[in-house]
């Protein structure tokens, strides 16, 4: 048998291998963050677990898939289920004008601190909005929809295995197996023509609705490792010719504690791909959609922390207006040391991250709570970075309402609140700390 766990482990293995063989430099990825990490916890053998042990951290992905709909929602969100993996927050990503993007997001993922430290696989998900009119108008939305709608990216086989693996809590050997074939294979990029007159009609509003909605089938958009020094990483990888986006996106490198999330990427690659003219011929082709990320996860930041945070950010934009990466940098490292405390008791006193509490002896000693989750502006910065081009957005008219409640209804399940996640874990670590707790919190 196979329970959740497994399944999921098995599943983040099934993917990466698939992932790997659709893009080879997503495997350059992998061993250089091992190798940084390697070296990582050579140089620092006191501290380099504060945040996780090496095999978790080494081990640790993350996916990203797009979808088209609120069916298609609901049936991703069955599949993860599945995996134990619920969804998590809510994400806007259609922001501002300079990485505003048509979609709204959800995070699947363990959300227990014994599920993830059996396995932390997380897929990020993202829904177009079809019925935007800053993106889409009257025409184009009915059009969109009829074609979203004409589609099945999942099998009703691989929804009845999901269905029951949740309900039951595990697989048997041939189901599992059954199971994992599917939900890899609907992950897999397509070899069907893709009508090239839709997808650019879809392309001049937004490279992501058109990988979104001008094909028919759904795909991985790109697979993330974890690393303890993503500065070492951009540089190694950068070293290998490789392209990779302008900066790092979140918090800067500094000499005090890593908080919530650091993320960069190599750029999109052009990959082939046939094409279907609108005289019936079939061409090929080049479609550079999907990218390999890398990220490095710091301490969960309080409400209050995160209020700070935004704030900081705020001062950064504001500042650095006009100047490039580097200068950009240079802003945010004076942001940071002028606002945050440079250490995690200054983090603790000021109320602004969340810590776990343990008894050892007499003492009660604190450890961080590691950043489970995403940053929206971080999420739409890099896959804007990915694009070719801006699209095309009227600010001036209305956009469509979606929030963490539609998501909600949409998918049939509750979305969990990140905060109360994070509260939960904390303080179910001070009780036990203080001995009158449930040791179990499976």
């Amino acid at each position: 048998m196979h329970n959740t766990h497994d399944l999921r482990a098995a599943f983040s293995r099934s993917l990466s291998r698939m992932y790997g063989t659709e893009v080879p430099a997503y495997n350059t990825l992998v061993d250089v963050s091992t190798a940084v990490n390697t070296d990582y916890l050579a140089a620092h053998p006191v501290t380099a677990e504060r945040l996780g042990r090496i095999d978790r951290v080494t081990a640790e992905r993350h996916g990203a898939i797009r979808v088209g709909t609120a069916t298609e929602l609901r049936q991703v969100a069955q599949i993860f289920a599945a995996l134990g993996m619920a969804p998590v927050g809510f994400y806007d990503l259609r922001g501002d004008a300079t990485t505003s993007l048509p979609i709204v997001s959800t995070a699947f993922r363990p959300t227990t601190r014994d599920a993830l430290a059996i396995n932390p696989f997380r897929v990020f998900t993202s829904v177009l909005v079809t019925d935007d009119r800053r993106y889409f108008d009257a025409g184009l939305t009915a059009a969109l929809d009829e074609f979203l709608a004409s589609r099945q990216l999942f099998p009703d086989e691989l929804i009845v295995l999901a269905e029951r693996a949740e309900a039951d809590g595990e697989l048997g050997d041939t189901d599992a197996e059954r199971f994992l074939e599917l939900a890899t294979g609907s992950f897999e990029l397509s070899g069907e023509p893709v009508d090239r007159a839709w997808y650019a009609r879809l392309a001049r509003i937004s490279g992501v609705a058109a990988d979104i909605g001008g094909v028919r089938a759904t795909h991985i958009n790109h697979l993330t490792p974890r690393v303890l020094d993503i500065d070492d990483l951009y540089a190694r990888m950068s070293a290998l010719g490789i392209a990779m986006i302008d900066e790092v996106q979140g918090p800067p490198a500094w000499e005090g504690p890593d908080v919530l999330l650091r993320q960069t990427s190599f750029k999109a690659l052009a990959e082939r791909r046939r094409f279907r003219e609108t005289d019936g011929l079939v061409t090929d082709g080049e479609l550079s959609v999907r990218f390999g990320e890398v990220e490095q996860r710091g301490i969960a930041l309080t409400q209050t922390g995160r209020d700070l945070y935004d704030v900081m950010i705020a001062e950064v934009d504001e500042r650095s207006a006009g100047l490039d990466a580097a200068e950009r940098n240079e802003i945010k490292l004076d942001v940071w040391r002028a606002n945050l405390p440079a250490t995690e008791d200054g983090l603790a006193d000021a109320g602004l991250a969340w810590f776990e509490y343990e008894r050892k002896g007499d003492q009660v000693v604190r450890t961080p709570i590691v950043y489970e989750d995403f940053l929206p502006r971080s999420a739409a910065g890099i896959f804007a970075s990915n694009l070719s081009d801006a699209g095309s957005r009227d600010a001036s008219r209305e956009g469509a309402h979606r929030d963490e409640a539609w998501l909600a209804e949409a998918m049939g399940r509750p979305v969990c609140d990140t905060m109360e996640l994070y509260r939960a874990q904390s303080d179910a670590s001070a009780t036990r700390s203080r001995g009158d707790g449930d040791e179990n919190e499976r």
